[in-house]
């Protein structure tokens, strides 16, 4: 028999008998299942609601009574943010971000009703989730379970008389690697059967799901590599057992800390008191639309007395507080845009450099991947935003319209008139489908987390190749 596959059956045979063994590998396998089955339930159930939301409030814009078409751009409309199948796995930055926007004219929202503010504390240290239970439980079960499959061949003796046997020490760390894949692969098994779930009863996109199942599994193969790696290094297990849950600590939950904290710090954002002096600073210098003799609107109101060829805005074909209202938004909506975009540029500038510490811990970049792959890290937020914010502009723009066309300016500066509209003018305007990112998008943005690991693999193959050198100079 080939010597790797005989240390790795040997060595799984001494796992096999090991109580504690057997008992942390039903134990990470039972928190896998309740994991998955507990994130489908809750994205199941959060689905739910947000579609019966968005049902309720569409009928209720629409079911409106007979109204002036301002009136109804001042009423508003809610929209929700669908969440996408992977989300069962990987919850990412959805449960801080807000699921709901509220659209009216004049003003862009921002999302509300975040997880986060709607329950008890505990939710801030995060859903039992698969990705939670593989990106931080596994690896520490392969260090208490690893930790000694070579330094105790050091104490106990029989390493000298594999040596002496002809089993070369290369031999002996494979073996012994390959006896720890076995374990992480059946880590692996629910998490399989949950990704496999999700393709067939939501209908998640095949690309992702197979990137997030890579990913996790190259994450568990670079423990598996790193623990057998330290292993060789020392000769007792304790002094193992030490060095990797330092490893573990720092690399799992320190840097990621400290990354997100330098990440806000280097590059901070205004806070929203800030923003919204600045906006309401530069709506002021934008001109007013409700002032008869603000310059820019004085100037707008004689471009279209001349592109009509009149000399009145009473003798205008069409209503002119509706063109108003139309000119009015381009320009608000313009520059809510332009600071929406210079928040999230601010944003991107945060999440890159959180990439850079993806080179200081592995943990940054299994987690930037897996989010990518899951659409819920911070694209998938700004990608409903920015939806909802065309949706928001073309429903005001649309009523103006109703106003600029199907209303006269004479009856709309009279309350005595009849400027209502009939409901069923705006019938259908209200309905929003949000379109996550494409699967080639998604796999774009998160090859840089990927290239990361690759590289994390390849350093720990250069550890576990120096740690069987290491192995075979201390037994000369």
């Amino acid at each position: 028999m080939n010597p790797i596959r005989r240390i790795a059956l040997d060595e799984w045979r001494l796992l096999w008998r090991d109580r504690v063994a057997v008992m942390g590998l039903v134990l990470i396998t039972l928190l896998s299942v309740t994991a998955a089955l507990t994130a489908w339930h809750h994205r199941e159930a959060a689905d739910a609601d947000r579609a019966r939301h968005q049902s309720r409030a569409n009928q209720e814009f629409d079911a409106q009574p007979d109204r002036h078409p301002h009136r109804m751009v001042h009423y508003g409309h809610f929209v929700f943010r669908a969440l996408n199948p992977l989300a069962a796995f990987d919850p990412g930055i959805d449960a801080y971000t807000g699921q709901a926007l509220f659209l009216e004219g004049h003003r862009q929202n921002s999302a509300n009703f975040g997880d986060v503010r709607q329950s008890s504390l505990l939710v801030r240290f995060g859903h039992l989730t698969p990705a939670f239970v593989l990106q931080v439980l596994a690896p520490l079960l392969l260090v208490f379970l690893g930790h000694g499959v070579v330094a105790r061949e050091r104490e106990s003796g029989t390493l000298r008389t594999l040596l002496a046997q002809g089993v070369r020490p290369r031999h002996i760390v494979l073996g012994k690697l390959l006896a720890l894949c076995g374990l992480a692969s059946l880590v692996m098994v629910p998490t399989t059967l949950a990704l496999g779930g999700l393709v067939i009863g939501a209908n998640a996109p095949a690309w992702p799901v197979l990137a997030l199942w890579a990913g996790h599994a190259a994450w568990l193969l670079l423990w598996a590599m790193a623990v057998t790696a330290v292993s060789a290094w020392f000769g007792r297990r304790r002094d193992a057992l030490l060095c990797l849950l330092a490893v573990w600590t720092v690399a799992v939950i320190v840097l990621p800390r400290i990354a997100s904290e330098s990440a806000v710090s280097a590059h901070a954002l205004p806070t929203r008191f800030e923003t919204d002096i600045a906006v309401a600073r530069d709506l002021a210098a934008l001109g007013d639309s409700h002032n008869p003799d603000d310059p820019y609107f004085n100037g707008f109101r004689q471009r279209v007395l001349a592109q009509y060829g009149v000399a009145r805005v009473e003798d205008l074909p069409v209503n002119y507080k509706g063109l108003l209202g139309i000119e009015g938004e381009r320009m608000t909506s313009a520059l809510f845009d332009r600071y929406a975009e210079v928040s999230f540029d601010q944003q991107a500038r945060q999440s890159r450099w959180m990439d850079t510490f993806g080179l200081l811990s592995p943990a940054l970049a299994i987690r930037r991947l897996s989010m990518g792959a899951a659409g819920t890290d911070l694209e998938g937020y700004r990608r409903f935003l920015e939806q909802g914010e065309r949706h928001r502009y073309r429903l005001v723009q649309a009523l103006n319209t109703l106003q600029a066309e199907r209303l006269t300016y004479a009856d709309d500066r009279n309350p005595a008139k009849e400027n209502r509209l009939d409901p069923m003018a705006w019938q259908g305007e209200a309905a929003f489908h949000h379109e996550p990112l494409p699967p080639a998008d998604t796999l774009r943005r998160a090859m840089p987390a990927a290239v990361a690991l690759v590289l994390w693999l390849a350093a720990a193959a250069a550890l576990l190749l120096a740690g069987s050198r290491h192995l075979a100079g201390s037994h000369r």
